[in-house]
């Protein structure tokens, strides 16, 4: 699939958001999904902060693509999610 980039307003973690699309006529509708990945009680190691991101990635619901990695912070990292809905909804 190709990509478009579209801004949207900054939302918090644990948001989704629809975006629809017409592709020939057809709608399509995208969805987005925010989610934190904190790193509290971790250690400072980044060996340890990359084996835990590895391992949300790996168990997230499978009908949910990783589409992006933020930039991390003292709290966490920002990863978004898409998952395409068909024109009927599902």
């Amino acid at each position: 699939m190709r990509e478009i980039v579209i801004l949207v307003p900054d939302i918090e973690p644990e948001q989704n958001v629809e975006i629809d699309v017409r592709i020939n006529g057809r709608k399509r509708t995208m969805q987005y999904r925010v989610e934190l990945i904190r790193f509290e009680g971790i250690e400072n190691s980044q060996q340890d902060k990359v084996t835990v991101l590895r391992h949300k990635i790996a168990e997230y619901d499978k009908n949910w693509e990783l589409v992006e990695v933020g930039a991390p912070s003292d709290n966490g990292i920002p990863l978004t999610f898409r998952r395409n809905l068909e024109p009927n909804g599902d």
